[in-house]
């Protein structure tokens, strides 16, 4: 557990320090170099800092213990914050668009520099190794918050890509005296808006559906049932709920036993149920199983 921490921890701060290199020099870049497209891809990656931020915020918090008022963990602090990460991209997404919009309506004729072309190109590989890096680690750990983060770095390496064709486009047009090319830098800018919000939707999504406790289903929980039935004593499922709290899972099981048997017996097998499980599946952490008289 520690280890996963550790390297949750080292993605999270990662990124934080390369978000603020690249809002910093693609803020300056796009300002110099008379790039719309640019300028909101800017402040994508300032965005990414704050996510980074929120999701190690919320990695650390999930590491605590249960205690009495959190009987079943911490893990859902993940979750808020890949929510906040959802949250972020959307009101971002929005600013974006309105800005884009606007300069679609009463464009500024402007030439555009190649210095926006060069950080642009920059800008992608490095969001795209991003992205390769926290996506496998993320599915490794099983962390909720580091996979969405990871696409939060897809996002703005898409972004940037759109933002390139925009710039290339209004350099082109500036080259070859074609004044409707002006119009792509901000078009540009419109598109990587909705994809930014897009995308904030659809993480957002998957993080309600955990907050409010959505269990597994069935195609998902058919190999604990499986574990469930091996263990001698039980005679049925009765009914067997799974629903994950960040990165792990928690398990509610109702098992029939023989009828017969002494209650320290049917609890033997209840315990033997919860030790099958949890040393056969890493992802989960805590069971609870109630015995019924099997008939």
């Amino acid at each position: 557990m520690k280890s996963r921490q550790q390297k949750a921890q080292f993605a999270s701060v990662l990124g934080i320090f390369a978000n603020l290199i690249l809002a910093v020099i693609k803020g300056i870049a796009g300002v110099v170099g008379n790039s719309k497209a640019l300028v909101a891809d800017a402040f994508h990656s300032a965005s990414d800092v704050v996510s980074s931020i929120a999701v190690l915020v919320g990695i650390r918090a999930a590491q605590k213990p249960p205690d009495p008022e959190h009987p079943y963990g911490h893990g859902k602090a993940e979750n808020i914050a890949t929510l906040i990460v959802s949250i972020l991209l959307v009101v971002v997404g929005v600013e974006i668009l309105l800005d884009a919009v606007s300069s679609l309506f009463s464009p500024e004729p402007s030439e555009t520099s190649a210095i926006a072309l060069y950080v642009i190109i920059f800008s992608i590989i490095v969001k795209e190794a991003l992205f390769q890096y926290k996506k496998r680690l993320g599915d490794k750990i099983n962390s909720p918050a580091i996979v969405a983060d990871a696409w939060h770095h897809r996002s703005d390496a898409i972004s940037s890509v759109i933002a390139l064709a925009g710039i290339g486009l209004t350099m082109l047009g500036s080259r070859y005296d074609l004044p409707f090319l002006q119009y792509f830098d901000p078009l540009a800018g419109a598109i990587i808006a909705v994809l930014v919000m897009w995308m904030g939707f659809k993480i957002g999504k998957d993080a309600v559906s955990v907050t409010l406790e959505t269990v597994l289903d069935d195609g998902r929980t058919e190999k604990f049932g499986l574990t469930t039935e091996k263990v001698e004593g039980v005679k049925r499922i009765d009914l067997l709920n799974a629903r994950t709290h960040g990165s792990y899972v928690i398990i509610d099981v109702k098992i029939s036993v023989d009828p017969h048997i002494t209650v320290d017996e049917g609890h033997s097998i209840a315990a033997r149920v919860k030790e099958k499980l949890i040393e056969e599946h890493t992802e989960v952490h805590d069971v609870y199983v109630h015995v019924n008289p099997y008939h």
